[in-house]
């Protein structure tokens, strides 16, 4: 059985039945982008990353978002959120993973779903700018996965940086999402994202030469494939097995110690719902939400054409009762 859902959980408007249909209409309906400004951070490791952020509301609740896969803060989702916190006066920043904001990053290394270091560097510079504020951070689908993934790995430790945190479809066991995006109709989703990966994949070739085959790449059929020859070498991991299995979050959900939404509809075509953790399986701190309906980061609601309303609310509700607890 599904952890028991709130009372204002999503329910999909009866124009928009199932999953596909659900995961696909919100790039129709994304509405306008929110004006906002954009700052670049010098890594570490001698790259960048870039950051996009509302107008500043000095003493205002800060929010931070960590876009999916290929994600940015032009995605619906992003710019649905965007849009809410300006009404409410909140301020809120997207940091691009590397390469995502529209100019290759320079290093071989990319981004990934296990990415807590990059994470831990980018929230403890967020707190130290903006120690008096309440900060709370949300990561979608792969972005979701990473902070889950930094909030089990930094335990009590996380809450110097965050007073709560959401994770929204997130790909909680990767091995599940892999296989289950390479069957049937769910396919058209992998070919989605590889025609995207590959091409920046193959560019990053021609910055760096000879970190991988580009011939085998281009013949990448399914993310396995492409993780096996790019993601998991360039970060550290020993194949596309190894990084899954070590990048995964499911089994660290026991290990957060700050009040976190774990949103997962039971019919995302990315995620089986078979494969969704129960309340035994994460820490008292952590909320799971399962609801039937609201395919992978869609929550649609209200009439014909719809609108991406319910998702932004339903995460400001979240943060502002964790706020007081």
């Amino acid at each position: 059985m599904p952890p028991a859902s709130p009372a204002d959980s999503y329910r999909a408007p009866a124009w928009l039945p199932g999953g596909h249909a659900q995961t696909i209409w919100p790039l129709l309906c994304k509405g306008p982008r929110p004006h906002l400004r954009r700052e670049r951070w010098a890594t570490p490791d001698g790259d960048f990353i870039d950051l996009d952020w509302l107008p500043h509301t000095p003493g205002a609740p800060l929010v931070v978002l960590f876009h999916g896969l290929e994600g940015s803060s032009d995605s619906p989702y992003a710019r649905s959120l965007l849009r809410h916190l300006d009404s409410l006066g909140w301020n809120g920043v997207v940091p691009h993973f590397r390469g995502c904001s529209g100019e290759p990053n320079r290093l071989p290394r990319a981004y990934h779903a296990g990415d807590a270091d990059e994470l831990d560097w980018i929230l403890e510079r967020l707190a130290a700018r903006h120690p008096d504020v309440p900060r709370f951070a949300t990561g979608v689908s792969l972005g979701g996965n990473a902070l889950l993934v930094w909030l089990g790995t930094r335990g009590s430790a996380a809450g110097r940086h965050l007073q709560a945190a959401a994770a929204i479809c997130a790909p909680l066991d990767l091995a599940a999402m892999g296989h289950h995006l390479g069957r049937g109709v769910n396919r058209l989703y992998t070919r989605h994202f590889l025609a995207t990966l590959k091409a920046r994949a193959l560019a990053k070739l021609r910055q760096h030469p000879g970190l991988f085959d580009p011939a085998a790449v281009r013949r990448a059929r399914n993310l396995h494939a492409f993780d096996d020859l790019v993601t998991a070498p360039l970060h550290g991991f020993r194949g596309s097995d190894d990084y899954w299995r070590r990048a995964s979050s499911k089994p660290l959900l026991p290990a957060i110690t700050v009040p976190t939404l774990v949103l997962n509809p039971r019919n995302d075509p990315f995620m089986p719902a078979g494969h969704l953790p129960g309340p035994a399986e994460v820490s008292p701190v952590v909320t799971l939400e399962q609801p039937a309906e609201g395919g992978h980061v869609g929550f649609v609601s209200g009439p014909w054409p719809g609108q991406l309303g319910w998702l932004p609310q339903r995460l400001v509700r979240f943060f502002t009762a964790a706020g007081k607890a």
